[in-house]
């Protein structure tokens, strides 16, 4: 399935003050593939994912997903492809209605009433929220909008998604949902995070960005046994794997220390 494939090859951008925020950064995800992406502030996470689906484009190397390099000939089929959903869901929520949001992307697609109507109807219930069909997205709690905010994402039947900071925001309880609603995703997933305990439940892979450069990229596990590179990439192993801070016992291995 070549356009579940994303390629990405000596990568480099610079903003127009100067900044370069990536610095030759090449990469390969396959079919059903869980992919993090982890690094300190600015160390170019955000920047990568919005080249995927190029709301940004290159200033040097090359990106192609599936069959099609990304051009601005191509940004149209890319982005069906590619589905974005970003850090704030407020940005991606704009419409009178809930239903109105996930079915602006199918509408825009050409699709005849029956067909949107049905997609809409699909992604609410996959994202398991058809209940929210006819409320306002101001009046949505945060893992609401969060949900409402991938099924405006599912609706256009993307191939390939890319998430910024998922559960950034969410209370512990809609930060489990979350996870375990995206878990249940089969699509190849490239996932931005400082929230390393749900990259270590989502993800197999993680790719290590400092500075704009890949530092690492390597089996999860491998990645958060790593305590030299962490600590050079201005990270911390997720809490799960840390030591509890009253015995010094590893939490997973021992949670009998709570007691």
């Amino acid at each position: 399935m070549s356009h579940h494939i994303i390629e990405v090859a000596g990568l480099c951008y610079s903003y127009p003050d100067g900044t370069q925020a990536l610095r030759g950064v090449s990469f390969r995800a396959v079919h059903g593939e869980s992919v993090a992406v982890i690094g300190a502030n600015g160390a170019g996470k955000s920047t990568l994912l919005v080249h995927l689906n190029g709301y940004l484009m290159p200033s040097q190397g090359k990106i192609r997903i599936g069959d099609l390099p990304l051009t601005k000939g191509t940004l149209q089929d890319i982005r069906r492809t590619v589905g974005m959903i970003f850090q704030d869901p407020d940005d991606q929520l704009f419409m009178p209605t809930v239903y109105d949001d996930v079915a602006f992307g199918p509408i825009n697609l050409g699709l005849p009433p029956d067909e949107v109507d049905a997609r809409v109807n699909k992604a609410l219930d996959l994202v398991e929220v058809p209940h929210l069909k006819n409320k306002p997205p101001y009046r949505l709690s945060g893992g609401e909008k969060r949900r409402v905010a991938i099924a405006t994402v599912i609706s256009m039947s993307p191939d390939i998604l890319v998430l910024d900071e998922p559960t950034t925001g969410l209370d512990p309880l809609a930060r489990r949902q979350l996870i375990g609603l995206l878990g249940n995703f089969h699509h190849t997933k490239i996932i931005a995070s400082h929230d390393l305990d749900m990259v270590a439940d989502l993800c197999e892979r993680t790719i290590v960005l400092h500075e704009g450069a890949i530092r690492a990229d390597g089996p999860t596990a491998d990645i958060f046994r790593d305590d030299a590179l962490l600590a050079a990439c201005r990270l911390e192993k997720p809490l799960s794997m840390q030591g509890c801070p009253v015995c010094g016992a590893q939490q997973a291995k021992e949670p009998s220390c709570a007691k």
